[in-house]
């Protein structure tokens, strides 16, 4: 536990100075989107108002109130959550292949440390988890700062308050990352962990095969998702709808934990047997 705790802090700190420019970004675009658009809408109150003699009723009737969901839906708030998640996306490729980058190549020395080589796969999950994770938290630290400034912006009567929770189940699109329940939230997540545990073993299927690696990495990616998916195929196409739905969704749970330990298995394989120093 200690030498995986160990790899764990090492592999962070690898990591962190891009983690804190991603959260560094999205917190300073988020803010500008909410000054931006608050002082937009403001402008438009203040010409409609004062200079077409609009009263601030029929204003309000005709434009309604400013919330965050109208500053949430722009590039300035979007965005940044885009590039963290593409972030996170290629990291897991990088995580891998910038060990065997440059002339004195990082994983041999890894794979001589006095442990297990599966706590080098252990820690590289965690530490693409703790990235993942530690973005949604800022982003729910960030969410009430934000609204605090509308509020400073916005004069109450032209504004619509809104709680965390109520922003975060107004925007579908947003609902996968931020579930609403822990029963989502470990669904979405512990998918998002199984296909990085199958990424994991293409890539190291890939420097184990070099390039008979590709095509049977490629194979392996299909049949796994293939084999967590089989249970709704067989409900579909085989069984006409055999199967109650939470019969179905057990079913499908367990192909992914079954997929999940021989991905597991399958890494630590490769690492014992066909990366060698």
């Amino acid at each position: 536990m200690n030498n995986y705790m160990k790899l764990v802090n090492f592999e962070f700190n690898r990591i962190a100075k891009l983690f804190t420019i991603l959260l560094g970004l999205t917190f300073i675009s988020q803010m500008i989107g909410v000054i931006v658009k608050s002082r937009s809408y403001l402008n438009m109150a203040n010409e409609k108002i004062y200079e077409e003699m609009m009263s601030k009723e029929l204003f309000l009737e005709s434009f309604g109130q400013i919330s965050i969901l109208q500053v949430a839906r722009n590039l300035w708030f979007l965005g940044p959550i885009a590039l963290c998640v593409a972030g996170v996306g290629f990291y897991i490729f990088l995580i891998w292949y910038r060990d065997w980058a440059g002339k004195n190549t990082f994983i041999y020395r890894l794979l001589m440390l006095p442990t297990t080589r599966l706590n080098i796969l252990y820690a590289k999950i965690t530490t693409i988890l703790i990235m993942t994770l530690g973005f949604v938290a800022f982003q729910l630290l960030f969410l009430p700062i934000e609204m605090w400034v509308m509020k400073a912006l916005v004069p109450y009567e032209f504004r619509n308050d809104m709680s965390v929770r109520e922003f975060l189940t107004s925007i579908p699109e947003l609902t996968i990352i931020f579930p609403n329940s822990i029963v989502q939230f470990i669904l979405h997540y512990g998918a998002g962990l199984l296909a990085v545990s199958i990424l994991f073993t293409v890539i190291l299927m890939e420097r184990s095969f070099r390039w008979k690696g590709i095509f049977i990495g490629l194979m392996y990616f299909g049949v796994s998702v293939v084999v967590v998916i089989s249970p709704l195929l067989l409900h579909e196409f085989v069984l006409n709808g055999f199967f109650y739905p939470l019969e179905l969704f057990i079913l499908v749970i367990v192909m992914g934990l079954i997929v999940l330990a021989v991905s597991i298995w399958m890494s630590g394989f490769l690492l014992r047997k066909k990366i060698t120093v």
